[in-house]
């Protein structure tokens, strides 16, 4: 794939895998080799900002019938309790999807653009074709279960509940990516 105008080759990879497996160690390690990572979660957080009036209308009276709050005293989207209510109810996750998406796309879009060598650091990547279509590969990272368990609480400092249904949410991950014809890389990281 080159880009146009230029002789230069473009490579963009996708470094994936479960909560607290390790990516951003990965990404860490390509970074040191020459490669801009883009991290999709902190696009993510950025997108909600961006699309707060849209969030906020949309998961207001979902939240209040949960009991969770998920707008702050300053107005910013408490992220934590926005999660919360997403992973509590999935059809919810795919309404936020379809707002916060197309920002990201762009955003990564526009990454991979000033760079030569890019890595696209992202949990769900394969829910945007478009973006996960243009990777030459995927590095799949995993670790131990009750390694990503310690990292996840230490990290995140959630109730182990919290994170055991977010790792739930995440069981199919690497079949997803197997339906997508890409080339896959499983990195075992402890």
């Amino acid at each position: 794939m080159f880009d146009k105008g230029s002789k230069t080759a473009r490579q963009t990879i996708a470094v994936t895998g479960p909560m607290a497996a390790g990516k951003n160690y990965i990404c860490q390690k390509l970074e040191q080799e020459g490669w801009a990572s883009v991290d999709a979660d902190l696009l993510v957080h950025g997108a909600i900002e961006i699309a707060k009036d849209r969030i906020l209308d949309t998961f207001t009276p979902y939240a209040q019938e949960h009991n969770i709050k998920i707008a702050r005293k300053d107005g910013t989207i408490d992220r934590r309790a926005l999660g919360q209510l997403l992973f509590a109810i999935p059809e919810l996750l795919k309404i936020q999807e379809s707002i916060v998406y197309p920002i990201i796309t762009k955003q990564i879009d526009d990454f991979i653009a000033e760079h030569e060598k890019t890595i696209i650091n992202a949990t769900v990547l394969y829910k945007t074709p478009d973006i996960l279509n243009r990777c030459e590969k995927v590095l799949y990272v995993t670790a131990p279960l009750l390694t990503r368990l310690r990292r996840a609480r230490t990290r995140d400092h959630l109730p182990y509940r919290q994170i055991l249904r977010r790792f739930w949410v995440q069981r199919n991950l690497l079949k997803e990516y197997q339906k997508t014809g890409i080339p896959i890389e499983i990195i075992k990281n402890r």
